[in-house]
């Protein structure tokens, strides 16, 4: 009785080493394209946040601040501005765009920065909605249907494959 109780320790320690190398820091493809609606959905938490430059909190958010919330909530570092968010992950054709992407404007007048950033939350056909934090109005969701957001937009940027 003793060997066969050895064995079967033998057994569940194999199996429980197996278990844990499995679940070690990379993500598998299938994991990381749930963390996108994971992190999409998580930023619809702060729908209503005021507007604050600078802002990382509940109390205020600006718009690279909910994004790097956000992504932060998953395990993903992110830069804090939208400048530094510019230059993170592959630019994406607008046809190709996925829940989770990042999408930037440029809202400055007479500049060709990219100066406002949001988080794809919708694709339906040519349907892209995303969330950010309004300058006047707070986090929201809007549509890249609209013409403000349509004559403003500079591109979209995939930081999770």
């Amino acid at each position: 009785m003793e060997i066969l109780a050895k064995i079967k320790y033998i057994f569940l320690s194999i199996a429980l080493s197996l278990l844990f190398v499995s679940c070690g820091t990379k993500k598998s493809a299938l994991n990381k394209q749930a963390d996108n609606y994971k992190i999409a959905n998580y930023a619809k938490r702060y729908l209503g946040t005021p507007y604050q430059y600078g802002g990382t909190s509940r109390n205020g958010l600006d718009c690279s601040g909910l994004i790097q919330l956000s992504y932060s909530q998953f395990g993903y570092n992110m830069p804090r501005t939208t400048k530094q968010l510019s230059k993170v992950g592959k630019k994406t054709k607008q046809r190709k765009a996925k829940v989770g992407d990042l999408i930037f404007f440029r809202t400055l007048k007479r500049s060709r920065k990219k100066s406002h950033v949001g988080l794809i939350t919708l694709v339906e056909g040519d349907e892209i909605e995303f969330i950010h934090s309004s300058s006047s109005r707070g986090v929201i969701i809007s549509s890249l249907s609209n013409p403000y957001w349509r004559k403003n937009f500079a591109e979209i940027r995939r930081y999770i494959k």
